[in-house]
């Protein structure tokens, strides 16, 4: 069956069950293809104005088309797959857009001035996976072909950030966030059906699909608790106040909970402390009033941590970073699952031995990879390696970030990717590690890529860390994005250089050797607004949009949020990604083979520049940015260690795409020397010059 098809049946019928509703937009963005709509009309704004059940069904016609019966399953097991994109390194490929569903689908569809759960015409403002087919027609002209979903799975507002919560405060990890369901399907589509459909469209416009694991943490109002209440930490009530990440003396801050610190550690007053405040689970201390906890529950009025602190005056203890002496506090809304059903093996030996210690959060419980227990808490272990499978075998994903996977237990992980792999060998697997020392560490543990510190490095143009990052992507043994923000970052636009540092950026991190593109949403159309103060983050990073904005001080991983749509130069980058899109398209062999890649060398290493060449049989392709966000330059590109082949045609050579396209003042002649060539180059300008023989 497809749920493609069968979510089109769901919209033509529950059209002529309602009203026009007369006033309904869009942004003009979610109409790329420019859908023939008796009803649409366009608006000064820069909206449409659609009946939007009409609009939506003209949609999956054009999503569909040549795909007459598409099937929810993974995207390679009826599309062949090349050499190089076996085993789940298709990503090496690929080019990642980052979407919140909630999020990225975000509109005022009625103009009410709000984002409404239930607006005028009793549909969802907040964005739902219906809406996100919109995003997609986007996505394919912008040469995107993965899109990596934040977390989906239903999460908890217990404790909860902001107008709606983390959706990282996962409660149940085997159902969908219901509010991602969209009231224009009624009840004829369950929001399991919408997903399915929303995977179903992607791969008819050969777009993958990637979600967000998260193994390590939980909702501290997690459902597993009525079941499992083993497999979480728990303290009194009464010690919520003073629960805190313990300091450990003579530990700088952010240290590793490497072993080598254990001894420090436990040598603490305040770790001592911090570890007498836990307690046995409630079910061991009183099983009959646990199972009375759990009936009341099942009812579904009540939530199952409010039940426990009534009954048992017990509360799940907080997760919290497992860096030490992190200043980080306490996270309210989440948990550690517990990994083992003993200590850490490494840390008994300087445990007080007078005294019992209940199962305890500590920094080396957190960091579990490098200080493992010796008793496996065999049927978490299960569970967590059966996420995976789920969504594959129900919705058919194609791949999958392991959040925190680095601090998971070795075993753990390895269970994860082959339970994964076992279903579908085309998997692919992102580790969330920052660090590129760890890059062959995690390809051996099975990843495809690691996410890198690209977020950092790529921003510091004037501290050579660009560079660096650049010059450097190609000796690292595995992949890694080249992005410019993430959803835990600052955006490249509210970053010095702003929109000429987020225009260089975004093209060029199509053309760094061994590096995934990688686009946060929202970065397509300048936003400035963080959706999270997390990482590499200023103490004002809050404040981006003036007071007078209706999303001031508004953080979209936690509140009802709409990026800027109506920017006034929206249609900038979609256009500059489009026309690069075909130029990358040319020379992906190029681009995957380290043979056919040539880093372009300079007058010195002062020169604010960098680039490299792709070369194919008749042509190459060199990629130049001048990453003085404030100077134009006349930059000498060295020719001399180009294939011989070109040397003797780079007279030829022309421009073909420059980041500044719009400007007036482009420049696309060159100046041909002995083994060289000038162009001159706007502030930030990215230009990409063609040779052919």
């Amino acid at each position: 069956m497809s749920y493609l098809l069968k979510l089109q049946k769901a919209l033509q019928h529950q059209r002529h069950l309602h009203d026009y509703p007369y006033n309904y937009t869009l942004p003009d963005l979610f109409d790329s293809l420019d859908l023939k709509c008796p009803s649409k009309y366009k608006l000064p704004s820069g909206e449409i104005c659609v009946n939007p059940y009409q609009f939506f069904d003209e949609l999956i016609n054009s999503l569909r088309k040549d795909h007459a019966d598409p099937i929810c399953q993974p995207y390679y097991k009826n599309h062949s797959i090349a050499s190089v994109g076996a085993h789940g390194n298709w990503i090496r490929q690929s080019c990642v857009y980052s979407c919140m569903i909630r999020t990225s689908s975000s509109w005022d569809h009625d103009r009410s001035g709000f984002l409404e759960s239930v607006n005028l015409y009793g549909l969802k403002e907040t964005g739902t996976f219906v809406k996100t087919l919109a995003l997609l027609p986007l996505l394919k002209k912008m040469g995107v072909d993965t899109l990596y979903l934040l977390p989906i799975s239903q999460y908890s507002t217990k404790n909860k950030k902001g107008d709606l919560g983390s959706p990282y405060g996962v409660s149940n990890f085997f159902k969908l966030d219901p509010n991602l369901k969209d009231p224009m399907t009624g009840d004829e589509l369950s929001v399991e059906d919408e997903f399915k459909a929303l995977v179903e469209a992607c791969h008819c416009q050969d777009i993958k699909v990637i979600i967000d694991l998260i193994p390590r943490t939980n909702s501290v109002n997690s459902d597993l608790i009525a079941e499992h209440p083993d497999w979480f930490y728990w303290i009194n009530v009464d010690q919520l106040d003073t629960y805190k990440p313990p300091f450990v003396p003579g530990v700088e801050p952010g240290s590793v909970a490497d072993p080598k610190y254990l001894e420090l550690m436990y040598a603490s007053k305040e770790v001592l402390e911090h570890i007498r405040k836990f307690q046995p689970n409630p079910q061991s201390l009183d099983p009959e009033k646990w199972k009375t906890v759990v009936a009341r529950w099942k009812k579904g009025k009540e939530e199952i941590l409010d039940l426990v602190q009534e009954v048992f005056g017990m509360t799940v203890a907080p997760a919290f970073s497992d860096c030490i002496n992190d200043p980080q506090p306490a996270w309210n809304d989440i948990t550690f699952f517990r990994m083992y059903l003993d200590h850490p093996a490494s840390s008994v030996p300087f445990l007080p031995k007078t005294e019992n210690f209940n199962p305890y959060i500590l920094y080396d419980v957190a960091k579990s990879s490098l200080n493992p227990g010796s008793v496996i808490n065999e049927p978490l272990w299960d569970l967590l390696s059966q996420i995976i499978p789920y969504y594959q075998t129900e919705f058919g994903i194609d791949g999958a970030r392991i959040d925190m996977g680095h601090a998971l237990p070795l075993k753990l992980v390895k269970r994860i990717i082959d339970a994964a792999r076992e279903i579908d060998p085309h998997f692919c697997f992102i580790a969330e590690e920052l660090d590129t020392q760890n890059a062959a560490v995690s390809l051996k543990k099975g990843y495809n890529m690691i996410i890198g510190g690209g977020f950092t490095q790529e921003t510091r143009p004037k501290e050579d860390q660009l560079n660096a990052f650049a010059y450097g992507a190609s000796a690292l043994p595995c992949p890694v994005f080249a992005a410019g923000e993430t959803h835990d970052t600052p955006r490249l636009s509210a970053r010095e250089g702003g929109r000429q540092l987020c225009r260089m950026l975004t093209l060029l991190n199509l053309f760094i050797p061994n590096c995934v593109p990688f686009i946060n949403s929202g970065q397509e159309v300048y936003e400035v607004q963080p959706m999270n103060t997390g990482l590499d983050c200023r103490p004002d990073e809050q404040d981006q949009l003036p007071e007078t904005d209706p999303f001031y001080r508004k953080l979209a991983l936690f509140d009802r949020y709409a990026f800027h749509y109506l920017d006034a130069q929206r249609w900038q980058l979609p256009t500059l990604l489009e026309a690069a899109t075909q130029i990358r398209r040319r020379y992906r062999s190029a681009l995957t083979r380290k043979a056919d890649q040539f880093p372009l060398m300079f007058e010195g290493p002062w020169i604010p520049a960098l680039g490299f060449g792709y070369a194919l049989k008749r042509s190459m392709i060199l990629v130049i940015a001048n990453h003085d966000l404030e100077t134009s330059h006349r930059h000498w590109i060295r020719t001399g260690n180009l294939p011989e082949r070109f040397q003797n045609a780079v007279k030829s050579a022309k421009v073909i795409l420059s980041s500044e396209n719009e400007n007036s003042r482009i420049d696309l002649n060159l100046e041909f020397g002995e083994q060289a060539f000038c162009a001159a180059f706007l502030p930030g300008e990215v230009k990409i010059v063609e040779i052919t023989c």
